[in-house]
């Protein structure tokens, strides 16, 4: 079977090959939007991880491919879930790493309550004109209507969740990872997300959750149609 994850990051692609192998075995390819051709860009103007994420997936589902892709971000509490959608342009158009980072840090200063979430939804659209059949509990109807609406989508749309709670830190630490991921501490660990090896870092983050129900969807997807 194959699928393709909205995105031309090779480094992505690999990642995204390399877990599916470990769920999938070599049942699943992995393409990319050059693969197919796709060209252009996508413009992420949902108002939710959901949402996002399936905008995303279907630019290769209009193509009458399996489209995959994720979306993530940091949920504050004591900002109101905030920078949330907006996680990756936090400080501006021009934002960067650190740009975001100072201001997330300027916007909680004198907060005491720093709880916050790391969230990412993986969607899967699967156009009904492949004939594939789909029976299983993850299907999500409402973007389902959402993409038939906006993008005159008629198709399948299966999502996947992760979240890891945690709290932000006054100052940064670590020199792994990337985004928010220094000023992340897991209390349970005792590190913020930059100081974890990447494995420890998939056993606990929201990308790994997400991945791996995502996986155990996909195989589903397969036994179903065999």
């Amino acid at each position: 079977m194959e699928i393709v994850l909205a995105s031309r990051n090779k480094k992505k692609i690999g990642e995204m090959n390399t877990l599916l192998s470990k769920f999938c075995g070599d049942s699943v390819k992995v393409l990319s939007l050059d693969d197919i051709g796709f060209s252009g860009d996508i413009e992420e103007d949902g108002n939710t991880f959901e949402e996002n994420s399936a905008i995303k997936a279907c630019a290769p589902a209009k193509m009458g491919y399996i489209g995959i892709a994720d979306d993530s971000g940091l949920c504050v509490d004591a900002l109101g879930g905030a920078p949330g959608v907006f996680s990756a342009r936090y400080s501006g158009e021009d934002a960067t790493d650190a740009k975001n980072n100072e201001k997330l840090l300027c916007e909680l200063e004198n907060v005491n309550d720093r709880k916050a979430q790391f969230r990412t939804v993986i969607s899967m659209v699967i156009p009904k004109s492949l004939g594939l059949k789909v029976f299983h509990p993850l299907t999500n109807p409402e973007i389902e209507e959402y993409i038939l609406e906006r993008f005159g989508i008629d198709a399948h749309v299966c999502s996947c969740e992760g979240e890891c709670c945690g709290e932000i830190l006054r100052e940064m630490r670590g020199e792994g990872g990337f985004g928010y991921d220094p000023l992340f501490y897991v209390p349970e660990k005792g590190k913020t997300f930059s100081e974890l090896s990447p494995e420890e870092k998939n056993e606990i983050s929201h990308r790994g959750q997400a991945m791996r129900c995502f996986g155990d969807s996909l195989n589903i997807l397969i036994e179903d149609n065999k």
